[in-house]
């Protein structure tokens, strides 16, 4: 990220931060969308996160942690987003496929699995989830994105993996009672 765009947003000028956003929006997205994982939801935290990020951009400490703090922004409005759509009541409608990727190999069964699974964890383990496994990051640098301690992203990462086990296996055993193979 380069501190000289940055410092220049910081300042108001609209056109770096122009510059700077689409150097961040692919990952901001993408980590929205796994966290929430619904497209609408993700498009509209994004948004929000973005009005933010331009907002609070002059109160930011240390222009090289640029990225992480927008991510902390991001990850804040995808909280927001699930407490403002759990007061809503369910609407029902076509869920939109994601393009193809090279998770096509794993069968239809265990991503819909997988997916039941993931939606029952909290916004908090989704999260780090996220940033483990589909950003790559350490947990240090989780850490860092989030603004919580190491321990907090171990902990964390720790109830998800059981939570996901958990109810993955509590799936399986509801699809054998049915008497569906698993």
């Amino acid at each position: 990220m380069d501190r000289g765009l940055v410092e220049l947003a910081q300042h108001g000028d609209r056109e770096a931060f122009a510059r700077l956003v689409p150097q961040i929006a692919d990952r901001l997205f993408a980590a929205a969308h796994r966290i929430l994982r619904d497209y609408d939801a993700a498009g509209d935290a994004y948004q929000s996160a973005l009005v933010l990020i331009w907002r609070e951009l002059p109160m930011l400490r240390d222009p090289d942690r640029f990225e992480a703090w927008a991510s902390r922004v991001l990850v804040r409005q995808c909280h927001t987003e699930l407490r403002r759509r759990r007061r809503q009541p369910p609407a029902f409608d076509l869920m939109l496929f994601d393009v193809p990727t090279a998770d096509d190999t794993i069968s239809v069964s265990l991503r819909d699995q997988l997916e039941r699974a993931f939606s029952r964890l909290t916004a908090e383990q989704r999260a780090v989830l996220v940033l483990m496994y589909y950003r790559d990051l350490s947990v240090a640098e989780i850490s860092a994105h989030l603004g919580i301690s190491a321990g907090t992203v171990k902990s964390r990462l720790h109830y998800a993996r059981e939570a996901l086990r958990g109810a993955i296996e509590a799936d399986a055993r509801t699809t054998i009672q049915e008497g569906r193979p698993a």
